[in-house]
């Protein structure tokens, strides 16, 4: 298991089968930085359009379509002091019939501190000017080349991940792709230093990042869907519209996940889902939105040890 430490020269606003920049081993750990939403880099340079501009691909060598790529997100540090948001809310999450009551779009900066770890709203109205919250990093868009050969906008998402935009993919997920073309390619970029869910003003706090993630292979993986693991959750998320349908995709993705791992059927599984599942809405502002399904570990072992497993 080796540690690489890449410089990005290039960035991409598809997901797409390019040539990859690194190829590694499974097992490896990567060291890079990521620009923010606009292509701006740590020193305010303007190094790729507009549009979440990612790095990579990196390349996982064996990888093959049916396998599932699983990249573990071992930090995120913001590597400048600023990032950016926008107000109001987005059309979307409110009543069509206010829509016209909105205010004008306006761009607003945050101050990062990352000893402190927090953010600080700078220049808003007295009443709330340095209003200051937890820093949460998080990746909003990453994963694999799509199958078929596509070249996908990095302002959406599908089953190869894409701009999901979920706030609990940060230090200590691992994620599973499923693999549809050589080497898997992995892309990512547009970070965020805090987000709640849905993204209901159209951003995170944006900024860049140096970011460490370690990428392993699993051969001939069942995974249909990007799958999701911490130290104390599973989690599926799928993407679509209208909502229903991520719904749709992601309870199933999870229905298909415990069935094949825990060694129950379709109406165990069912009664588990029914009482302990979790949703949240993680995206409702992208071309695709997102929605991630739930369940805590805790809750599993119980059931499970119920069945003397």
């Amino acid at each position: 298991m080796a540690l690489h430490r890449f410089v990005p020269h290039s960035y991409s606003n598809v997901m797409a089968t390019l040539p990859p920049v690194l190829t590694v081993a499974s097992g490896d750990t990567i060291v890079t930085t990521t620009l923010d939403a606009a292509g701006i880099d740590h020193e305010g340079v303007q190094r790729a359009p507009r549009g979440n501009p990612m790095s990579g691909p990196f390349a996982v060598a064996g990888a093959e379509p049916g396998d599932a790529l699983i990249v573990t997100i071992d930090r995120m540090t913001p590597n400048r002091k600023t990032g950016w948001t926008y107000s109001p809310l987005s059309q979307q999450v409110v009543d069509p019939r206010t829509v016209a009551e909105l205010p004008k779009s306006e761009r607003f900066e945050w101050a990062i501190d990352a000893e402190k770890c927090t953010v600080r709203l700078i220049g808003a109205s007295e009443r709330i000017s340095g209003w200051s919250f937890p820093l949460a990093p998080m990746i909003g868009c990453f994963g694999v080349a799509p199958a078929g050969g596509q070249a996908i906008s990095t302002a959406t998402s599908g089953s190869y991940g894409g701009n999901m935009d979920y706030r609990r993919f940060g230090p200590g997920a691992s994620i599973a792709f499923p693999v549809s073309e050589a080497g898997g390619l992995f892309f990512l970029g547009d970070g965020h230093a805090c987000q709640g869910d849905g993204e209901i003003v159209g951003t995170g706090i944006e900024t860049s990042f140096e970011i460490a993630f370690t990428l392993h292979l699993r051969k001939n993986a069942p995974g249909r869907w990007p799958r999701c693991e911490t130290a104390t959750e599973i989690m599926t998320l799928a993407s679509g519209r209208p909502l229903d349908q991520p719904l749709q995709f992601a309870t199933t993705e999870m229905l298909r996940w415990i069935v094949d791992d825990l060694g129950v059927d379709t109406v165990e599984a069912s009664h588990l889902l029914g009482q302990l599942v979790r949703y949240d809405v993680a995206n409702i502002f992208n071309p695709a939105y997102c929605v991630a399904c739930r369940l805590e570990k805790n809750d599993i072992t119980r059931a499970m040890s119920l069945l003397g497993k």
